[in-house]
């Protein structure tokens, strides 16, 4: 049963989970209208591409389903204490059913998950869509899989390239980043690339980064543009700092079990949705990606260029780190699509 306090856009709801008190996890027919009835979460606000894209989808299954498939969609993660990593372990246990995250988000469970978030190698978005459309992005769904989740393929949603904003000092180049107070997500891998250049990373709830920045508990933060429209960072961050350092998107993933519990007829349905509805969102994002640099302008943000060539020249160690920890495999696929990882 779903919190009574939980913040929800729903499609439809009731109880599917009540088949997994089986031991293993059946399906079961309802009382309801709906043979199943599922939860999806997601962490980005109501006004999001993605939030969008997702509603349109569960609804699109509805109806080809004619109402056998209900999801009820969570925005913000239900403004979970922890953010982020909270709902995987939900996901992994069944507590939830479908679930979008970064792949450094992954990390801790899937080490190789980290190769989405590698820094200094994807030119823009879709070089990285196309890299994870591909055979690296099917590699990361075998991997998954073996931790008990189902990566839909071709069916990560655009997060975007990440930039670094800041409150108080523009970064002209990695020297500037010396020192700096930031917000991270993802993995500690990835923390490591911004303490390579001096910089003091924190990790929390991306809902609390509005809180934190406003009162100087940490004075810059790792995102896409978006994120600073969407999460009003404008408000608290003066400068943009044009870095271009790393891509990340929204994996869409299913509890395994479930997954595999699903009838045949309605797997093909919710997968062939899922791509649609991202090709959509991608479009979206790429069209919002092109109107934010003067929006945010507007807004009263300062753009800096920053000097990328002072960033990758200290990554020689980095990389090496990096490539032992995502794995061989993950390198190689990784390398065949975008060319050597180096300086």
């Amino acid at each position: 049963m779903l919190n009574p306090n939980e913040s929800s856009s729903t499609v439809t709801r009731r109880g599917f989970h009540t088949a997994a008190t089986c031991g293993l996890i059946a399906i079961c027919r309802t009382a309801s209208a709906a043979d199943f009835s599922m939860r999806q979460y997601h962490n980005q606000p109501v006004e999001a591409p993605l939030h969008k894209r997702l509603t349109e989808m569960w609804a699109a299954v509805a109806k080809e389903t004619r109402g056998r498939v209900q999801v009820t969609i969570t925005p913000e993660n239900n403004h979970m204490k922890d953010g982020d990593p909270d709902p995987l372990p939900m996901l992994i246990k069944g507590e939830i059913d479908f679930y979008t995250v970064a792949g450094n988000n992954l990390a801790g469970l899937v080490p190789a998950a980290d190769v989405q978030a590698t820094p200094y190698v994807f030119r823009d978005s879709a070089q990285a869509l196309r890299t994870f459309d591909g055979e690296l992005g099917d590699y990361l769904r075998e991997e998954l899989k073996a931790k008990g989740l189902y990566a839909l393929p071709r069916a990560c949603f655009d997060n975007g390239i990440h930039q670094v904003t800041t409150a108080s000092r523009p970064v002209h180049t990695a020297a500037d980043m010396q020192g700096l107070k930031i917000r991270v997500p993802g993995s500690q891998l990835y923390h490591d690339f911004f303490r390579t250049y001096g910089a003091v990373t924190a990790g929390m709830n991306i809902n609390a980064l509005h809180d934190a920045l406003k009162s100087g508990r940490v004075e810059a933060q790792d995102d896409p543009f978006d994120v600073a429209e969407l999460f009003k960072l404008y408000e608290v961050q003066r400068y943009m700092n044009v870095t271009n350092h790393s891509w990340s998107g929204y994996n869409l993933l299913a509890n395994w079990k479930m997954w595999q519990a699903l009838p045949a007829d309605i797997q093909p349905v919710i997968e062939r949705n899922a791509q649609k509805y991202v090709r959509m969102q991608r479009a979206d994002a790429a069209g919002m990606g092109r109107k934010l640099r003067a929006g945010l302008t507007k807004r009263g943000m300062l753009f800096i260029d920053s000097d990328i060539a002072t960033f990758r020249a200290p990554l020689g160690s980095y990389y090496t780190r990096w490539k032992n920890a995502i794995g061989s495999r993950a390198t190689s696929l990784l390398e065949a699509s975008v060319g050597k990882l180096s300086v």
